[in-house]
């Protein structure tokens, strides 16, 4: 049994709102594009993540192509919370139907 779901691209875009994204991917990657409102997430601000962030708030956790963010959703869903997801496609396929926000750096 996996402590997470697998969520696609179009159900996020739909229900983004209601959810909390987290970026894991490398910070350059990050100021480069990311989804909107998604917290860079690290192991520098990974605690400080668990102590804001409400057990029943939905998690989904963006990689590059959704490989490596199912280890990270697995380990925050180890921490307590009731929904957590890992986005199929990553960031990448993300980026190729639905807005992309910028930094500049």
């Amino acid at each position: 049994m996996t402590d997470f779901q697998h969520i696609a691209v179009p159900d996020v875009a739909a229900k983004q709102a209601s959810m909390k994204i987290v970026d894991i991917r490398d910070r350059q990657s990050f100021a480069n594009g990311h989804m909107p409102d998604a917290l860079h997430l690290s192991n520098d601000n990974f605690a400080a993540f668990l102590e804001q962030t409400p057990k029943d708030m939905p998690v989904v956790v963006v990689c590059y192509h959704g490989i490596s963010s199912q280890q990270a959703a697995s380990l925050i869903s180890q921490q307590g919370f009731e929904e957590v997801y890992s986005m199929d496609g990553g960031f990448e396929a993300w980026k190729l139907a639905q807005p992309v926000v910028t930094e500049n750096t």
